[in-house]
């Protein structure tokens, strides 16, 4: 994880001034990782940095602060009386569009976290900076010497919803607070989709959405839920033909079996045919559209958890 321009950016719009607390450096054990954050604002707050007590004061306090930066330390145990036993470090910052506009849009964001970093950049941060850039990489969140930096976030996975029916909000309800997400949602017109998205979806209407296919990244995710089973059957040829990395696609038995005798009349091979999974969800949780879409999504990030863990295990062995 990173930092969120993104929903920084859509909060600071929404709120005009906001917290961002991010979790900074971590000893023992903590409800989440360094670099999980939430941002407060007056009346609201979205995120997390875990750990019940931890937020509840975190948010109280981030709502009364009056400097631009604090950077405060908590023990989980003897501060709260939270079962965890270790402490963490909170950093603090306000932001407002002034302040949002100062920071870069890709690469690393760097600056002092402490009044007592304030002044030039320590050596070890410099050095931190300068190996990334020449190994093309991005360092993990970290607290060094009094500063904070934090690679700016990019969603590294592409999801593609078509459809923007009951079962298509209900899944861009589940699935758009995670960050490593960018959703692309898809329907025929503007007025299919609600007034307001999250800031990691794009909503995308088009009078003939099938036409969009051919410009979805070859390794992207689609979920197929449209109104239509013409629509379905064309998303499901045009995206055969483009590649992808999963496509599923909404349906009983009976409606695949269908499908599957058209699709091979359209000349795609058995085996092609069968890169589509169809039903999706979990029919045993039942046809409510959040019931259909805690299903779906629950098996589509057991699937991406899996890609990961796979491409860590090939990088372990390199």
């Amino acid at each position: 994880m990173g930092f969120d321009l993104q929903a920084l950016r859509a909060a600071v719009a929404d709120h005009g001034r906001v917290i961002r607390v991010v979790i900074a450096a971590i000893r023992g054990s903590s409800p989440r990782e360094v670099g999980a954050a939430m941002l407060v604002w007056d009346g609201g707050q979205s995120g997390t940095i875990g750990g019940g007590t931890l937020e509840f004061e975190a948010a109280n306090a981030a709502r009364l602060q009056s400097v631009q930066t604090v950077l405060s330390r908590h023990a989980l145990g003897p501060d709260m009386g939270q079962c965890c036993g270790g402490a963490v470090t909170l950093l603090a910052e306000v932001y407002d569009a002034e302040r949002l506009s100062t920071l870069p849009e890709e690469g690393v964001i760097l600056r002092p976290a402490a009044e007592e970093a304030n002044g030039d950049m320590p050596l070890s941060v410099k050095r931190l900076a300068s190996q990334a850039r020449a190994q093309g990489t991005l360092p993990e969140p970290q607290l060094v010497d009094g500063w904070m930096l934090e690679p700016v976030h990019r969603p590294d996975t592409s999801l593609w919803i078509w459809g923007a029916g009951h079962v298509g909000r209900a899944l861009v309800d589940v699935l758009s607070p995670l960050p490593d997400l960018a959703i692309t949602w898809v329907d025929t017109g503007p007025e299919r989709f609600p007034e307001r998205v999250s800031a990691h979806v794009t909503p995308l209407p088009a009078a003939d959405p099938a036409l969009l296919a051919r410009h979805a990244p070859k390794d992207a995710h689609h979920l197929i839920l449209t109104y239509s089973h013409n629509l379905d059957l064309e998303l499901c040829h045009q995206l055969l033909c483009r590649g992808f990395d999963f496509c599923g696609l909404i349906g009983s038995d009976t409606k695949w079996a269908r499908f599957r005798s058209r699709l091979k009349a359209l000349g795609h091979s058995p085996e092609n045919i069968a890169k589509i999974t169809c039903p999706i969800g979990d029919p045993k949780l039942g046809k409510h559209p959040q019931m259909i879409a805690v299903g779906v999504a629950a098996a589509l990030l057991r699937g991406l958890t899996e890609i990961k863990s796979s491409e860590h295990r090939e990088v372990k062995r390199a």
